[in-house]
């Protein structure tokens, strides 16, 4: 495990994980498996009386996806997340075509085609290329690029 910088989180910092509850389990982990993510731990079991199934799945750089069963069959998602906590979530990526092609061969819908945008302010920016699909559970991805060590 490597240690991060932030001081007060006393060598931690970064993400660990992002959280997400869905209705269709095996689909959402199937989703983020044809990603190239790759199984860490996973817990729980599915039984006439609930769901409890749980999976914590590596993006390929120590942070991680969890998700969890049990979520609303009719559970509302947005584009742009207006109304809901979670906006999206963005994995980076070299290659956006590639990783648009994957998704939408594992059932994701893409709501936003590649797209160079320049994100800051004059004198403090930086180019970048972003991409959005729509899970198909449900959930929105931006697949994001930057040059190297900028963000």
């Amino acid at each position: 495990m490597s240690t991060g910088t932030n001081s007060v989180l006393r060598g931690g910092g970064g993400f660990h994980h992002v959280a997400i509850k869905v209705a269709d389990y095996e689909r959402a982990v199937a989703f983020y498996k044809a990603l190239g993510f790759k199984e860490k731990l996973d817990w729980g079991e599915k039984s006439p009386t609930g769901d409890t199934r749980g999976i914590l799945l590596d993006s390929g750089d120590g942070n991680y996806m969890e998700v969890f069963a049990g979520g609303p069959a009719d559970a509302k998602h947005h584009p742009w997340g207006e109304r809901y906590a979670l906006i999206h979530v963005a994995f980076r990526t070299s290659d956006l075509e590639h990783a648009l092609k994957v998704a939408e061969a594992a059932g994701a819908t893409i709501t936003q085609q590649p797209k160079d945008i320049v994100m800051g302010r004059p004198g403090k920016s930086v180019n970048i290329r972003v991409a959005f699909v729509q899970a198909p559970t449900g959930e929105v991805v931006e697949f994001f690029t930057s040059p190297v060590g900028e963000l």
